[in-house]
This record gives C-alpha cells, sequence and structure tokens, in this order.
C-alpha cells in the first residue's frame, strides 16, 4: 500500500514539475512584479504585507481559478485555447510594453504622490495576482495528461498553486528585505561582513533590474508560444504555427538544444509584435476618447453661445 502510495505521489510530482516548466515567464515576471507594491512602505510594514497578498493568492487560485479551470476541462474544454489566446496576448501586450518603455517609445501616465494606504494597495496586487496566477494554471492545467484522471489532475494543480505561491513570494520576501539584511551587515564589527553587505545594498538595483529584464524576455516567449499554439489548436491561423515548425525543421540537425532556441526566438519575436499591436491599438483607441472627451466641453461651449447670440440681441434691439 506504502509502495503504492510513493508511486502516485512520484507521478503527481513529475506531472507537477512537467506541467509548470512553461510557466517560467510568468512566475518571474510576477516575482518581479510584486516588490513595487512593498515600496515606499515603512520596513516594518513589508512582510506582513508581502504575507496578505500571498494569502490571497492562495485563495485566487484554490478558490477561484483552479475549480473554474477544472470545470471548464470538464464541460467546455473547447474554450481553453481561447482563454490561453487571451493569455498569451496579454503576456505579449505587458512585455511589449516594457520593452518600448525601454526605448522611450511608450510611457506610463505619472502615478500620485498621495500617501499609500495599505488596503487598496493589497487589493491591487491581489488583483495582479489573479490575473498572473490565472496564467500560470492555465498553462499548467493545459501540459497535464488529460488521461491522468480528475483526482490526480487536481493534486497537480493544488501542488503546482501551493508551490508557486510560496516559490513567488518566498522570493518576494527575500528581495525586499535584502537590503535590510545588507544594512545590518554594514554595522557589523568584522570588516569582511562590513563590505558584503555594502556590497549587497549596491547591487540591488542591478538584481532588480535583472529581474525585470528575463521576465520579460520570458513574458515575451511564453505568450508568443501560447498565441502561436493556440491559434493552431483552436484551427483559427496556422501560419505561425507552420512557420515555427519550418525554421526548427531547417536547424533539426543541430540538435533538441538548437531547436528549442529557434523556437524560443521565434516565440519571442511574434510575441513582441504581437504585443506591440496590441499596445499601439491601446494607445490609439485611448487618444481617440482623450480627444473625444476634449472635443466635448468645447461643442457644448460653442452650442451655449449659438444659443445665447439670439438672446442678446434681441435685448440690444430692445433697448435700442
Amino acid at each position: 500500500m506504502s509502495v503504492g502510495l510513493l508511486a502516485v505521489v512520484d507521478d503527481i510530482l513529475t506531472a507537477a514539475l512537467k506541467a509548470s516548466a512553461k510557466t517560467a515567464g510568468v512566475v518571474i515576471d510576477d516575482a518581479a512584479v510584486t516588490p513595487q507594491y512593498v515600496q515606499g512602505l515603512s520596513p516594518a510594514r513589508e512582510l506582513p504585507v508581502v504575507w496578505r497578498i500571498s494569502l490571497g493568492s492562495i485563495f485566487n487560485k484554490f478558490v477561484i481559478i483552479i475549480p473554474l479551470a477544472l470545470l471548464l476541462s470538464a464541460f467546455a474544454p473547447w474554450v481553453l485555447p481561447y482563454l490561453l489566446i487571451v493569455g498569451g496576448a496579454f503576456l505579449c501586450y505587458e512585455g511589449a510594453e516594457k520593452v518600448m518603455e525601454w526605448f522611450g517609445l511608450h510611457h506610463h501616465e505619472a502615478a500620485d504622490d498621495e500617501p499609500r494606504d495599505e488596503k487598496r494597495l493589497v487589493f491591487g496586487a491581489i488583483r495582479t495576482d489573479l490575473i498572473l496566477s490565472t496564467e500560470i494554471m492555465l498553462i499548467s492545467l493545459s501540459e497535464i495528461d488529460p488521461a491522468l484522471g480528475f483526482w490526480p489532475t487536481l493534486a497537480v494543480l493544488a501542488v503546482i498553486a501551493l508551490a508557486m505561491t510560496v516559490l513567488v513570494y518566498g522570493a518576494v520576501a527575500l528581495l525586499v528585505k535584502l537590503d535590510d539584511i545588507g544594512l545590518r551587515m554594514m554595522k557589523s564589527d568584522a570588516r569582511g561582513t562590513r563590505r558584503t553587505g555594502a556590497r549587497i545594498v549596491r547591487s540591488m538595483p542591478a538584481v532588480f533590474r535583472v529581474i525585470s529584464v528575463i521576465g520579460t524576455v520570458a513574458m515575451l516567449w511564453v505568450g508568443g508560444h501560447l498565441v502561436i499554439a493556440n491559434l493552431h489548436e483552436a484551427h483559427l491561423w496556422d501560419g505561425p504555427y507552420e512557420l515555427v515548425h519550418a525554421m526548427t525543421d531547417v536547424v533539426a540537425a543541430a540538435g533538441p538544444i538548437v531547436v528549442w532556441l529557434v523556437d524560443t526566438a521565434v516565440s519571442l519575436v511574434l510575441g513582441l509584435v504581437v504585443g506591440a499591436v496590441i499596445v499601439g491599438v491601446i494607445a490609439l483607441v485611448g487618444r481617440l476618447l482623450r480627444r473625444r472627451a476634449d472635443d466635448a466641453p468645447r461643442t457644448a461651449a460653442h452650442g451655449d453661445a449659438v444659443d445665447a447670440a439670439p438672446d442678446s440681441t434681441h435685448g440690444t434691439s430692445a433697448g435700442r
């Protein structure tokens, strides 16, 4: 009995590891995005806020995402490719937006300078986590063998959800406290410890930049792959899928690593193109809406002036 149980656990852990492999981009982005929510807080409140966000992430995964994903996979599996296309497009948009910001081609609106409210901050972080966690769980679900069965699939998703939450928010807690650790080390009597602490403090901006770059590249790769694969899966457009396979066939003789690199590079470039188009469309729509909003008061003012003109003329004639 114990051998059988160990075999089941081993199968679940193996399936969880395999299914979560393609979630790397979203996981890295989640770990890169979350620390911004605790910036500006007092050091004493950083870990409690990270803890509250992690509890919200657990709620998102176990109460909302996993039940809905399993219901869809059981009763409407044809919906999943479309959801993955939307999710992949969102990742492409996020990645392309960051790349365009690096080159000065796109700018976020300036944030207000009001004091940060913890409740609103935690709510915003949990809302962002809902989007990213949905991507993680849907990607994982799409990689699980349908023949595995309902309960093993549920167990695999539960393992992935718990592992990803611990990984992401454990990394976030460590990242937001590394500078404090460095500062404490700088107060040590040992010269070597002080130097190490100073290096930690100086390196933190670079660490966050590197994480941001890796997360952006991974988002574009994963997002592009999701769009390409699921456009083909849903029989909407086979062109990008055939292009990837044609290019990987060319380098097939060079070995699986080269094939993977080419597949990843093509997915990344196509993801960047898709994301840039979405960024452009959203910017154009926003510009048109702002222009319409700006024109509305002018039109109203002009209409009021026209309506008032006869009255003023009549009044002048009456005066005469």
